[in-house]
């Protein structure tokens, strides 16, 4: 049955892999749209996927840290870095809750449905994975 093999995999088993195949979906979807004409902004998005791309790169990261410890331990990083830049804009610019818009957005984006299991489910029905989005 096939809920047997899910309860005795451990709970970091194919986590990493999942996101490094919607990393990569998403990757491909934002090169489809091409460049943004404004050059800030195809200045942020390049950023974005440097970041992310750097994030599946299984050479950025020691051999002892598994895949469930990158996906649990880095978005910590990248959440410090944030708050470290934003500490710098000056306040009328309400540098926190831009950031936390950010945050959510990207959180959205990650976002997969989680598979039924009776297997007729669609992942990506009702989430819009394209970068349609102003920084």
């Amino acid at each position: 049955m096939c809920g047997d093999l899910e309860e005795e995999a451990g709970p970091d088993d194919g986590v990493y892999d999942r996101f490094v195949a919607h990393a990569h979906s998403f990757l491909a979807t934002m090169k489809k749209q091409g460049k943004n004409s404004d050059p800030v902004h195809a200045h942020l998005d390049r950023l974005f996927r440097e970041l992310l791309a750097a994030a599946i790169d299984p050479n950025r990261a020691p051999d002892e840290m598994s895949g469930y410890q990158r996906i649990a331990m880095e978005p910590l990083v990248f959440a410090r870095l944030a708050g470290f830049i934003a500490a710098h804009v000056p306040l009328s610019e309400d540098p926190l809750r831009r950031v936390m818009e950010a945050l959510m957005l990207g959180y959205s984006e990650g976002e997969i449905a989680a598979p039924d299991h009776d297997h007729d489910h669609d992942p990506f029905h009702g989430h819009s994975h394209g970068h349609g989005h102003s920084h």
